[in-house]
């Protein structure tokens, strides 16, 4: 299902897109590090008490409005005449990716709220390697999109 309605309006909603995919990412890649950096710090003290606002009004301020905000734009650039090779494997790949990086959402969320309880059960060293999945994942949909290996 297109819209043709959307055709004219393909290069902003394309420009939307790729500046809150930007937004989203950034916090996506800082989240983590901030879990990297509260690890390293006493339960109970005025720096965790910073940390625990730092992460929530980052997920809730940024992550998770300019998620929000990418899907928007996606699902409408998906809704474009010739937006989507729906038999492309490039799509698929994406798309797959995409799933894990929503799910790597849904665990920084998760993650956060552990913070915020004073019950978190990693280690700064979980977290520093969690803070690369964001990463790598960015790099697949990226080269998915722009050179469509298959």
């Amino acid at each position: 299902m297109v819209f043709e309605v959307l055709l004219p309006w393909m290069r902003w909603i394309l420009a939307f897109h790729v500046m809150s995919v930007m937004a989203w990412m950034a916090g996506m890649f800082y989240l983590p590090r901030l879990f990297v950096y509260h690890c390293q710090v006493q339960i109970g003290s005025e720096e965790s008490a910073r940390f625990k606002i730092m992460e929530r009004r980052l997920l809730r301020a940024i992550i998770n409005p300019a998620m929000l905000a990418s899907l928007v734009f996606g699902v409408l650039l998906v809704l474009t005449p010739g937006g989507v090779d729906w038999h492309a494997g490039w799509w698929h790949c994406k798309m797959t990716a995409l799933v894990f990086m929503f799910l790597f959402h849904g665990f920084c969320a998760r993650w956060r709220k552990d913070f915020e309880r004073d019950q978190n059960s990693h280690s700064e060293r979980y977290y520093r390697i969690a803070n690369e999945v964001p990463t790598v994942l960015m790099m697949i949909i990226v080269i998915m999109v722009i050179v469509r290996p298959f």
